[in-house]
């Protein structure tokens, strides 16, 4: 189990380049709100997975190595399947800067153009 954590926690800090505060910084834009999966069928309203993600991240970021629970690995886990699945999907031909694909991976830490 150990070594599985410590393959997770390497995976974890590589998918997720952005620090704790630029993270939580972006959390609190208005287009970090308007992306992602929403409610039952993807356009509900209120908070989307990705967002809750990225504040769930920012409290990981924060806590020490041996303070992460094994609730803290599954989810630094399902964080680095959905980085590399969202890289492999590809983004826009152009203006990735402003889209919503870089958007939506930000939510989960990770920022393309860094």
């Amino acid at each position: 189990m150990a070594d599985d954590h410590d393959q997770t926690y390497r995976a974890f800090h590589e998918a997720v380049n952005m620090s704790p505060a630029t993270l939580a910084k972006w959390l609190d834009t208005e287009e970090s709100r308007a992306v992602g999966w929403k409610g039952t069928d993807g356009h509900g309203s209120g908070e989307s997975v990705g967002h809750k993600s990225g504040e769930r991240i920012v409290e990981i970021a924060h806590r020490k190595k041996a303070d992460l629970s094994d609730d803290d690995y599954a989810h630094m886990a399902k964080v680095v399947g959905y980085v590399h699945r969202h890289l492999a999907e590809g983004g826009p031909a152009q203006d990735v800067e402003h889209s919503r694909w870089r958007y939506s991976l930000m939510n989960w830490g990770h920022d393309p153009c860094e």
